[in-house]
């Protein structure tokens, strides 16, 4: 029982906070400025039922190369699922604490977990963010062990991480074309993919501008897509040296360039630093849902993309190897692709 009652301690969600307690304070140098953030930047958007192939394409490669990330509108996925997702997400995050506390770890390896901020093992400050994490293929194998309460859960998540499987599927054949390989490319290169989820759930929080729900970093996968929260901004890009807000448009998705695309595309195609803002008049809430590649496989640059004129920049590696290393550091330290240069 007393660990159960640390672990509803460390959950934000189970309790309202009018005050901020110091371990999620961060330094005065690492605040995120909000003052600084540009709002109303112009942020690509591909609408992926437009009859024109090549636009799309073309839409898609110009996005990788100056954002590294993108918003998809038509994309396929139905609305009414998506607003489910959301309303069943939210009701996880207000099942009574003990209910929760069955599901908390803070050990980054176990496949199905609640837990708090990033990796409560290894951070000096905490981030103000509560997420359950999910392993999402296949199926069958784990969805046994995902929340039973609330009901639906299983059901609605499951069909969602189907459907969103089948777009990333098909982002990777417009991202291969608009590098000139192969529509398969992607696909075929990065093996038998696995896919994890992550329902971020960002309580009010008191001061915002002493803290993040997430600081800036970059995804280790190959590709993000995520469903934000259509009433409240959060996340955050780089871009040309400067946060821009990424504001909610209704039906959308947002696509992340992860690690992993960026070292196939031999650095042409930006893995995009983002992080994510808290805000003290509303909870926010976001699902992520991650593509990764098969652990055994080689990841490198594509070979067609290496010329005498632009060099390997990336060695060769596997998966697995990436991930330790990822997971090994800290969120924010410098991108972790730098550690595999050629």
């Amino acid at each position: 029982m007393a660990a159960e009652a640390e672990q509803q301690h460390q959950l934000l969600s189970t309790a309202v906070h009018d005050t901020m307690p110091g371990k999620y304070v961060r330094p005065e140098s690492q605040r995120p400025r909000l003052d600084l953030v540009v709002s109303d930047a112009r942020i690509p958007v591909v609408d992926l039922a437009s009859p024109d192939r090549a636009a799309v394409v073309s839409a898609v490669g110009d996005a990788c190369r100056t954002h590294g990330f993108f918003q998809v509108v038509n994309h396929g996925i139905d609305a009414a699922l998506i607003a489910s997702v959301m309303e069943v997400g939210r009701e996880f995050f207000r099942l009574p604490a003990e209910e929760k506390a069955k599901l908390y770890s803070d050990d980054p390896a176990k496949k199905i977990r609640l837990s708090t901020s990033f990796n409560v093992r290894k951070e000096t400050v905490h981030n103000w963010r509560d997420y359950l994490r999910l392993h999402c293929y296949p199926l069958h194998q784990f969805v046994p062990d995902w929340p039973s309460n609330p009901p639906s859960f299983k059901e609605i998540i499951g069909t969602y991480c189907t459907e969103v499987r089948e777009l990333g599927f098909r982002l990777y054949e417009a991202i291969s074309e608009s590098l000139g390989l192969e529509g398969g490319y992607m696909r075929e290169t990065l093996g038998e993919q696995e896919q994890h989820m992550a329902v971020n759930y960002y309580p009010q929080c008191p001061e915002p501008e002493l803290t993040y729900g997430l600081p800036a970093h970059t995804d280790p996968n190959a590709l993000t897509i995520l469903l934000m929260d259509d009433l409240v901004a959060g996340l955050q890009v780089l871009n040309d040296g400067k946060w821009i807000a990424v504001n909610p448009q209704p039906g959308a998705l947002v696509i992340n360039i992860g690690d992993q695309l960026q070292a196939l595309s031999n650095g042409k195609y930006r893995s995009v630093w983002h992080r994510a803002v808290v805000n003290s008049d509303r909870e926010r809430m976001s699902v992520a849902s991650f593509l990764c590649p098969c652990n055994s496989v080689e990841l490198g640059p594509a070979k067609k993309l290496i010329t005498d004129d632009s060099p390997a920049v990336y060695r060769n590696y596997t998966y697995d190897e990436y991930y330790k290393k990822f997971w090994s550091r800290n969120l924010d330290q410098e991108h972790c692709l730098e550690l595999f240069r050629t």
